[in-house]
């Protein structure tokens, strides 16, 4: 990560899952660089967490770090808000503009050296639903509507250009694409059930860029098997890495990758320069940028 160079006159405790709670123990700052590892509350648990001020969190999502115990601890909680925004956006569009041009199809005939002309779908005039109004769902809603989609944005409470959550059943209807990028949290699990995926017309496709608690996994396959819907762009689960048996992987208009939609080239970089410039305001008393409200799962401001 390059922080024993950079953090000058730190203590630096390097620990994996079994050395958590031995190195947490008397430590000011944790950093979780693993966001994905389930480590933290069981460590946190075993741990004497009397010393610790401030958990950075390496990702945007907090929900791996906002267990009870740590919720009622006094340390702040800070994340990786802004390191993502454009790369996941640009994931998005991505995939919208693969499944328009057909491209999954092109991809398979081309290794069969298969010719076969096909029309394409074109994506201006076409409707997006963003869920998650935060940096990264702005991001996206732009980026879509460069390339010429109308974009609904939907937040946890309605504001400029925004819809109220409760909003959302009465624009899935009309949604071609439907986008989840909102923070995992107990008001958005779930979200994405079987009463939500009869609502999207038989065209739409779905792309979940937030977490994969947001879906109820059974219920989207049983979508896209049926032809309830058209199709997914996938990169969360419910279970990371997805099982080698999940029909997932073999579904033709499915596009399954690894939990990479913001993993562009030097993002390891940025995020250790994000992280060493809020341990600079740390330690010089002054107020941490990214501080997660503990009530309500993310940064203020955004959702």
């Amino acid at each position: 990560m390059g922080l024993d160079e950079r953090a000058e006159g730190a203590e630096i405790r390097l620990a994996g899952p079994s050395e958590l709670a031995g190195a947490l123990s008397g430590a000011d700052v944790l950093l979780v660089w693993d966001f994905l590892s389930p480590a933290v509350p069981d460590a946190w648990r075993a741990a004497d967490t009397g010393a610790v001020r401030w958990v950075h969190t390496a990702s945007a999502g907090v929900d791996k770090v906002t267990f009870p115990e740590i919720l009622e601890h006094p340390a702040q909680i800070t994340n990786a808000r802004g390191v993502f925004d454009r790369p996941i956006a640009e994931y998005v569009t991505g995939v919208v503009l693969a499944f328009a041009k057909d491209l999954p199809t092109t991809l398979r005939l081309q290794g069969r050296r298969e010719w076969r002309h096909r029309e394409t779908s074109a994506v201006h005039g076409r409707t997006a639903v963003v869920v998650g109004s935060g940096p990264i769902g702005r991001a996206i809603a732009d980026m879509l509507g460069a390339v010429g989609l109308r974009t609904e944005l939907v937040g946890r409470r309605a504001g400029e250009g925004v819809h109220a959550f409760d909003a959302l059943p009465g624009l899935l209807p009309s949604a071609d694409v439907l986008v989840l990028a909102a923070p995992l949290t107990d008001a958005t699990r779930g979200m994405l059930d079987k009463a939500a995926l009869d609502l999207l017309p038989d065209t739409a496709r779905v792309v979940n860029v937030g977490r994969g608690g947001l879906v109820v996994e059974q219920d989207l396959v049983a979508a896209l098997q049926g032809g309830r819907i058209a199709g997914a762009a996938l990169d969360v689960f419910e279970t990371e890495p997805l099982p080698a048996d999940s029909p997932l992987w073999e579904m033709a208009n499915v596009i399954v990758s690894p939990h990479m939609s913001g993993d562009v080239v030097g993002w390891r970089g940025m995020l250790v320069d994000q992280f060493l410039a809020n341990l600079a305001r740390y330690r010089a008393g002054e107020p941490l940028h990214n501080v997660v409200d503990k009530s309500l799962g993310y940064v203020k401001g955004t959702s």
